[in-house]
């Protein structure tokens, strides 16, 4: 029993170790998100952190318009992002769970 404990401890760790791993190369991973006519673009991490805004001349012209603009498509970037990452650390931490008899019924698994 306790030498099972300590298998599952040193699962754990390694499991947190490669969630933080994980965290630093989302930080690498980059998404490129547009308006539906493409005169925005944004670029943002896996960690939802914004890289690159790319304006179409014409929005500069309309103040509202350009607002607009970077509320949806910014948000859009966002969601994605949020997606990638919450996929990606959610393998990983589904891969070094141990397995622990009713804990998959309890995930959902």
């Amino acid at each position: 029993m306790f030498g099972d404990m300590m298998g599952m401890m040193n699962k754990i760790k390694e499991t947190q170790k490669k969630v933080e791993e994980t965290k630093e190369r989302l930080k690498t991973v980059l998404l490129d998100e547009q308006s539906a006519d493409g005169l925005l673009k944004v670029t943002i991490t896996a960690s939802r952190e914004i890289k690159n805004i790319e304006i179409a001349d014409e929005l500069l012209e309309d103040k509202e318009q350009l607002e607009d603009y970077l509320v949806l498509t910014i948000n859009k970037a966002v969601a994605r992002a949020t997606e990638v990452n919450e996929a990606e650390l959610a393998a990983v931490a589904k891969e070094g769970m141990p397995d622990i008899p009713g804990m998959n019924d309890m995930l959902g698994s």
